[in-house]
């Protein structure tokens, strides 16, 4: 499993390949090792089943019977397939979004920068956001994570912010958007803001201390009230949520979690929680999650961890 998470940092790293050749050339209870890493990769819906089964074959039979310096050339082969493969899989979305994105954030990291027209934007770890500041508009796109928003008043142009399903347009305030797998949640602080959604064209007004989230799936939006105290509580290391799915919370605790946490148990995921985690152990944090609900985080390496109840 190691293997597979190195070969996800590194996907173009000679290396980290020569490195993977070499280990399934040392034993064969490296390569029955690697073929179980590869079932259990598939299980967590990482690869296609197919494409472990047929690297397990392939592992099975030929690696054996091929001579010393063909199983050289055939192990370096597999190495460097595998490597595309999984880079294929896991690497592409996060390609692109480097693409699309012109300010990015790593696992763990906040950084606030400050646009052309004086706006202020606040990343959370694991963030990212495209940026289009013309005389005649002003549009941010939360690509991914969660951002603080400390928008300069521009009467002339109004401050647009995309994320998901959801579309919020202000002219100088302050609030908070978290782009989470299933729904967009907008947190005002400051001022008052304009919310719609995809299901209708309407547009919903907030006022300070409003919570109201946009279902990417039906494009509704369902509206709560939060103290302002607690919005972007992130910022200083907490995560406050309320009424959310599991799934959403672990999206979010993914950005400050080394680790890439996986989630299979999908009735888990849906389970709703109200609460208030501590980001800067994002273990402890997800032990507080789940285990209310009967869940477990088991390490299956320092590269990943298994949230289910089984």
């Amino acid at each position: 499993m190691d293997w597979l998470l190195r070969l996800k940092d590194k996907p173009q790293c000679h290396e980290t390949a020569d490195g993977l050749q070499a280990w399934l050339q040392h034993s064969e209870d490296n390569r029955a090792a690697w073929q179980a890493a590869l079932r259990t990769w598939a299980l967590l819906g990482e690869i296609k089943p197919q494409h472990a089964d047929l690297w397990q074959v392939r592992a099975a039979e030929n690696v054996v019977a091929l001579p010393a310096r063909r199983r050289g050339r055939w192990a370096a082969g597999i190495a460097f397939a595998v490597a595309a493969t999984v880079a294929a899989i896991l690497v592409a979305p996060a390609l692109l979004l480097r693409l699309q994105a012109d300010v990015m954030t790593a696992t763990g990291e906040s950084r606030t920068v400050t646009l052309a027209d004086g706006s202020q934007v606040n990343l959370s770890g694991g963030s990212a956001i495209g940026v289009d500041i013309t005389p005649e508009e002003r549009r941010v796109r939360l690509l991914s994570g969660e951002a603080f928003f400390d928008v300069a008043h521009d009467a002339a142009r109004p401050f647009t912010v995309e994320a998901g399903e959801a579309r919020v347009v202000v002219l100088g305030t302050a609030f908070d958007v978290a782009l989470d797998p299933s729904s967009t949640t907008v947190q005002l602080a400051r001022g008052v803001v304009g919310l719609s959604g995809a299901a209708t064209s309407a547009v919903a007004e907030m006022a300070p201390g409003d919570m109201a989230t946009v279902d990417h799936d039906t494009g509704e939006i369902t509206r709560e009230t939060v103290t302002v105290g607690e919005i972007a509580a992130w910022r200083n290391g907490l995560l406050f949520v309320n009424n959310v799915t599991v799934e959403s919370v672990v999206a979010r605790l993914q950005r400050y979690h080394p680790a890439w946490i996986s989630l299979p148990d999908g009735a888990l995921g849906r389970q709703r929680v109200t609460g208030l985690y501590d980001l800067t152990d994002p273990d402890r944090a997800l032990r507080a999650l789940v285990q209310p609900l009967g869940g477990k985080v088991r390490a299956v390496s320092n590269y990943v961890r298994v949230v289910s109840r089984f």
